[in-house]
């Protein structure tokens, strides 16, 4: 009953869309870029992902892009975002990016809510082909600890729903098995959520510091992170800018900076933040509304 009510609660949350340099194509200029999708979506709809990947190509011609299906279809691709293995669409993506031909000097990369920290772990754990750029639009980081559209911290019942799923979300079938459990992160219960978590706790170093995941990220050019800022569907929204709830209670968050990810340095996003490396952009709109406009303006910049 808890896990069906957890995965009707997701199904709140469509994507809402409107519409140095070392690694080029050098039959082109460009540099060829991968896109992942969010939760609910597909590779190619023509209304997100697909609209996406026309304007891109419209305003750098010539660019390769490759906007990733899990699985052998757009039904598959999009039941993946709900049911997959996070660290098996992790793998396949990376061996999808590795046999194709056109991304052997270098990509940027650009991943949409979940796709945002799907393609960070890309970055962590697969540095052949070598990524370049990395704009993550909304991705939650530092995980989520609330419903879509239902923010724990102004309403009674969301916030008994979310401590119901907390008993829950870390057991090892829901973990498997639904995409959102191996990113929901509940501050009061951290102990659980690092012992358990499948996918976060691992790709945030939250159990042992893995050398080579933080040497691969700070291969990045740069990390930029866009924060959506009357985001209904992501909570607590500072997870996109990696930012989080402060540990032991479920009010007051906490900056990047101000975190011991960051403190301590387990990723090495401190030494990319000195070196500049790391661009922090915020946009009005709820989750993924964006314009054209300030598309071309804040982001395109970093594609060509």
């Amino acid at each position: 009953m808890m896990t069906a009510g957890f995965l009707s609660s997701l199904l709140l949350a469509p994507l809402l869309l409107v519409s140095g340099v070392p690694f080029f194509d050098p039959s082109n200029g460009t540099v060829p870029l991968v896109m992942w999708h969010g939760m609910g979506d597909s590779c190619c709809n023509p209304l997100s992902m697909g609209a996406i990947k026309k304007m891109i190509e419209e305003d750098i011609p010539g660019i390769y892009v490759r906007s990733l299906m899990i699985g052998k279809n757009f039904v598959e691709d999009t039941e993946n975002g709900f049911f997959m293995d996070v660290n098996e669409q992790v793998a396949s993506v990376c061996k999808q990016l590795a046999q194709d031909p056109e991304l052997k000097g270098g990509y940027n990369a650009m991943g949409f809510s979940q796709g945002g920290q799907f393609l960070r772990a890309v970055a962590q754990r697969c540095p052949s082909p070598p990524m370049k750029t990395l704009i993550s639009v909304g991705g939650q980081h530092q995980g989520v600890y609330g419903l879509p559209r239902c923010p724990g911290e102004s309403s009674t019942l969301c916030d008994l729903i979310r401590k119901a799923l907390n008993s829950g979300a870390y057991s090892d079938l829901v973990q498997k098995h639904l995409v959102q459990a191996q990113y929901w992160h509940d501050p009061l219960n951290d102990d659980l959520y690092k012992i358990h978590s499948l996918f976060l706790a691992d790709i945030n170093q939250e159990r042992v510091v893995n050398q080579t995941y933080k040497k691969n990220l700070q291969l990045l050019e740069k990390f930029v992170l866009v924060k959506f800022l009357q985001d209904t569907v992501v909570d607590p929204v500072d997870t996109e800018w990696f930012g989080f709830l402060k540990a032991g209670q479920a009010k007051q968050t906490e900056t990047l900076q101000e975190s011991a990810l960051y403190i301590e340095d387990r990723l090495g996003l401190a030494a990319m933040d000195k070196a500049g490396k790391l661009v922090f952009l915020a946009t009005d709109g709820d989750h993924l509304q964006f314009t054209r406009e300030w598309f071309n303006q804040n982001l395109l910049p970093y594609l060509r």
